[in-house]
């Protein structure tokens, strides 16, 4: 059985493959040492496009999707409330709403008001407008309180376990 050849170190092997960087780097050593007057514009276009890339590259931001919460459970209600504890709830939760939709309401209503003068000043018809668009608004809740009936007609009877 013929013995291995003995390996060649990594520098012998690939100098005599045609990947070998080196004498690339020495043909550019050579150009850039010739008397030639152009060669700092040519070196400075040459790495304009390479200097572009990294900068666009660098430039850029990727942000991951938030790592997903890790929820055991919920403890913000009481365990055993009774229902007249949840129906207090239920009604001081919607007085709040109540109280807020009102004011959204009348920030609402100040702004149209501060339209309204606006348009006025500025010469426009703001009667016409404004009618056009209170009959936009109910068509919007009339839209609104139809499909609010059709989900409670094709809503099964909801009865009670005790019946």
């Amino acid at each position: 059985m013929p013995a291995n050849p003995p390996r060649q170190p990594l520098s012998k092997s690939l100098s005599k493959s045609r990947f070998n960087p080196a004498p690339g780097f020495a043909d550019l050593w050579n150009e850039l040492r010739r008397p030639n007057p152009y060669r700092w514009p040519i070196l400075a276009l040459s790495v304009l496009p390479v200097a572009g890339i990294l900068a666009w590259a660098f430039d850029q931001q990727y942000y991951g999707e938030p790592e997903r919460p890790r929820i055991e459970y919920i403890t913000t209600l009481e365990d055993g409330r009774s229902d007249a504890e949840i129906a207090a709830e239920n009604r001081a939760n919607q007085e709040i709403k109540d109280l807020r939709a009102a004011e959204e309401a009348r920030i609402a209503d100040e702004k149209r008001k501060m339209y309204k003068a606006l348009g006025a000043a500025t010469g426009i018809d703001v009667d016409s407008m404004e009618r056009k668009a209170d009959a936009e608004r109910a068509a919007a809740e009339a839209a609104a309180k139809k499909r609010l009936e059709q989900a409670e007609a094709r809503a099964p009877a909801q009865t009670s376990p005790e019946q």
